[in-house]
């Protein structure tokens, strides 16, 4: 009969609630990327010398950017849910 560790569960719960950390934080990562985009885009708006493509390239990308962070979210809690599950 092969029995696991109770270490080696605990590690791997430990790896998992470290992931669950790391994609929230990669989320906090992207909505601040997201806002500097917007940042930069309104700024350009207000600058003649600006491409008139640069602006709607940039709401698109941080358009991108909070999809990004809402996936990793969804990521972090569906993880978190397998690892409550292994409880």
């Amino acid at each position: 009969m092969v029995t696991e560790s109770p270490d080696v569960t605990s590690s791997y719960d430990t790896e998992l609630l470290d992931h669950v950390g790391s994609l929230r934080s990669d989320a906090q990562l992207m909505e601040e990327y997201a806002r500097r985009l917007r940042a930069t885009a309104a700024t350009l708006d207000g600058c003649p010398a600006a491409p008139a493509w640069s602006r709607p390239a940039l709401e698109r990308q941080a358009a991108a950017c909070v999809t990004a962070a809402e996936q990793l979210r969804t990521a972090a809690e569906a993880l978190l849910a397998h690892a409550r599950a292994g409880d």
